[in-house]
């Protein structure tokens, strides 16, 4: 007899999104490079576009190790201590 391997996973616990602010004013934005082709240069257009139009007040950049792999926790935790809000470029 043949065995068969089931790889389904049982219920998870379903997690709400964060609050997204309603404005970006004065907010410290972190721009996460996860590693892609021309992640930087998206993450570059975006910047100038956020502190020109949004009035974002600071902008902090962050880099992943390679985008086949997820974000070290230590960066993670960096990123929730120091910014309001995260965008992350995964490039082409």
């Amino acid at each position: 007899m043949s065995a068969f391997y089931d790889p389904s996973v049982g219920a998870t616990k379903s997690l709400s999104p964060a609050n997204r602010p309603s404005s970006l004013a004065g907010k410290i934005v972190g721009l996460y490079d996860n590693t892609k082709e021309q992640a930087d240069i998206i993450l570059e257009a975006a910047a100038e576009d956020l502190k020109r139009r949004h009035g974002v007040k600071e902008l902090l950049n962050f880099r992943g190790i390679h985008y086949s792999k997820p974000a070290p926790l230590e960066t993670i935790e960096e990123m929730a201590r120091k910014c309001d809000v995260v965008i992350c470029a995964l490039g082409g």
